[in-house]
């Protein structure tokens, strides 16, 4: 984390920590000119998504809950900093989609999204303090379009090991924009984190300036 200088937009205190591993969010932030530091936040992921499911949780309760454990995590040894959690969950018609294991994961689940709409459940929870001080859902909805199997071989060859690395098998701000017909949402939601209402949060916590 670079300090900030003395025409910075953004206040020396707290910290912002980022409490996810994903390039794209740590992207999102860094192209918004924020400094801060990342923390891998350890937290079974997958035993909360099937609490969820058993217990009938909806999708953005859910993301909401992947979201606030990772931040919680964090932010029970950096008290004092500003920890920013998030998650996101693929749904298409009420079935929800995880991380494809490897490239023929990929292949059978590109086609079962493959000429259907899917929305991106996007979560981002902060802590400070000791406790939770705001929280936002997005939900893009994304439509594939009806592509080949041509399309799908070429695709899935270009990208290789990268499909597994989002919940939709696709890089948005890559080659990933070809899969698609439309796409209602905003750019950085889709990338996993809502980046207008967090900035506004920010603001109005007094870490960035009005």
């Amino acid at each position: 984390m670079s300090p900030p200088s003395s025409m910075a937009l953004q206040a020396e205190t707290p910290r912002l920590i980022l409490a996810s591993a994903s390039p794209a969010r740590r992207a999102v932030l860094a192209a918004a000119g924020l400094h801060f530091e990342t923390a891998v936040a350890a937290v079974d992921e997958d035993a909360i998504k099937a609490a969820a499911r058993a217990e009938g949780i909806p999708p953005a309760d859910a993301a909401l809950l992947l979201a606030d454990a990772k931040a919680r995590r964090i932010a029970t040894r950096e008290p004092e900093a500003l920890v920013i959690g998030a998650d996101q969950m693929l749904v298409c018609e009420g079935r929800w989609f995880d991380k494809p294991a490897d490239a023929e994961a990929a292949r059978a689940q590109l086609r079962a999204l493959r000429g259907r709409a899917h929305d991106l459940v996007t979560a981002v929870v902060c802590w400070r303090g000791g406790e939770r001080v705001w929280q936002h859902v997005a939900v893009p909805r994304l439509v594939m379009r009806d592509f080949s199997e041509a399309f799908l071989d070429a695709y899935l060859a270009r990208e290789g090991e990268a499909v597994t690395g989002s919940v939709g098998a696709y890089r948005l701000e890559g080659l990933g924009v070809q899969l698609f017909a439309r796409i209602t949402g905003d750019q950085s939601s889709i990338l996993g984190l809502p980046l207008l209402p967090l900035l506004e949060f920010l603001r109005g916590h007094g870490v960035l300036l009005r």
